[in-house]
């Protein structure tokens, strides 16, 4: 709902876009069709693929042990770690055999977590092996010892993190922020594609097919009930997931479900210019009655500015847009406690979209720019490699707080309807930004940090 969506989807995928030349009840026709299309299509929603490597690493291979010619390239570090998983025969002296292949090329297991299945067992190794040695001599030697549908490829230090203490911290991020579930499920099982479907899509029609409360195991697809009743789908090319590692998945979000609905409650303060204090927060379906209450003070103009078109339907979407589930909002509230402000990060497939709206009376304060900062350093800490904004080509103030992150900004536009790219680098943004502090906002939007009351 973040795009004007008849224009804006086929602004980003290159095609040609409807013309709006026609009278208003034509254009809100083709906005309400349009605008339910595109958001059943772009709305899965997904977290951003690079927050676990879910793009193929070009050093990895996936499958049978038949190498890609990136895999075997000779390594010349010192040494180099892997992550190996194969499949041997459940039998005794079968895993001793293959450990004694890889002691013969001078590999060291590090690490060791065994996957019984009805037939056979799967063996994940963490291994540290000489540079010189391929991910191609490691997969011939596991063949020659009987290792079956073997999967390797680079590990970096994170990996030395044993899987207890690293299931016991993503349970805690869980624990923490109910956004964490889908990060949380794609750093527990490496990579893969997690989409959420809410039970009744925002846009009307059917939702998934319902999925039991145990939940479904299909090779390299599992299939878990969401806390709040839609389903979360996960899949992974190449490699089937195992039982231990559907359990480990559902315990998660059996977890997530218990503890309810929750965001970090800790909260910023900032001093406008003018001297009035604002407060900087999490936000989620909570608010959705203080966010229909802002839509009614915004103007037809700023709501067009954010919606790209017709917004009647505009309140309908709050309640998608405000869930954890599919991104993270931050608010802007007054001391009063009315919210004048609302920042999305919204994950969108491979990508992740920023969008913003401010109530006019407190436009060009510095709150949309500051509301952006905090969005991209979200974006960075999840691992995301780019930013999108949709906006229009008038709106001058999206585009001044865009340039300001300093950035390399890529721009598209057909019609009227501007999309921003930002390129991210995790050494070139902030953080989100410590919780529990006051400081002072600039109408540039920079906020300067004071000691925590």
């Amino acid at each position: 709902m973040s795009r004007d969506i008849s224009d804006v989807t086929r602004a980003k995928s290159g095609r040609s876009v409807h013309p709006w030349r026609r009278n208003v009840v034509q254009v809100a026709e083709l906005f309400t069709a349009g605008f339910h299309s595109w958001w059943s299509r772009r709305h899965g929603h997904a977290p951003p693929t690079g927050d676990t490597g879910a793009r193929p690493r070009p050093e990895a291979q996936a499958g049978p042990s038949e190498p890609s010619p990136e895999t075997s390239a000779t390594v010349t570090d010192e040494v180099a770690l892997w992550r190996m998983r194969t499949t041997v025969q459940d039998e005794p002296g079968s895993l001793a055999v293959l450990c004694t292949a890889l002691a013969g090329r001078r590999v060291d297991i590090l690490s060791l977590q065994t996957h019984p299945l009805a037939e056979g067992t799967v063996d994940e190794f963490l291994l540290r092996a000489p540079g010189g040695l391929t991910a191609a001599d490691i997969t011939r030697a596991v063949s020659e010892a009987g290792g079956a549908e073997t999967w390797i490829e680079r590990a970096d230090a994170h990996d030395l993190v044993d899987a207890p203490t690293r299931v016991l911290g993503l349970a805690t991020r869980t624990a923490l922020d109910a956004a964490e579930l889908p990060l949380a499920l794609r750093q527990l099982l490496g990579r893969c594609t997690i989409r959420s479907l809410p039970a009744v899509p925002a846009v009307g029609g059917r939702g998934p097919e319902p999925v039991a409360v145990e939940g479904a195991l299909e090779d390299t697809v599992m299939r878990l009930r969401a806390p709040e009743g839609g389903v979360i789908t996960v899949e992974r090319p190449y490699l089937p997931f195992t039982p231990t590692e559907f359990a480990r998945a559902r315990a998660l979000v059996e977890l997530d479900a218990r503890l309810g609905p929750r965001v970090p409650r800790s909260q910023d303060v900032l001093t406008l210019p003018e001297g009035n204090d604002i407060t900087v927060r999490r936000a989620d379906t909570g608010d959705v009655r203080a966010a229909k209450e802002m839509h009614e003070r915004c103007s037809t103009r700023t709501l067009g500015m954010r919606y790209h078109g017709p917004v009647g339907d505009a309140d309908r979407y709050l309640n998608h847009l405000l869930s954890p589930r599919f991104g993270r909002t931050i608010a802007v509230q007054t001391a009063s406690g009315r919210i004048v402000g609302l920042g999305h990060l919204l994950w969108d497939g491979d990508e992740t979209e920023v969008a913003l709206l401010v109530e006019d009376t407190w436009q060009r304060r510095g709150i949309g720019s500051e509301l952006l900062r905090r969005l991209v350093g979200m974006a960075v800490e999840a691992g995301c490699e780019s930013v999108y904004a949709v906006t229009q080509s008038s709106n001058t103030g999206m585009v001044a707080a865009m340039r300001a992150l300093d950035l390399p900004l890529d721009y598209q536009i057909e019609e009227g309807t501007l999309v921003i790219t930002a390129r991210l680098a995790a050494s070139d943004v902030e953080p989100e930004g410590a919780v529990g502090v006051t400081g002072r906002l600039s109408s540039a939007g920079e906020m300067g940090r004071v000691e925590a009351p």
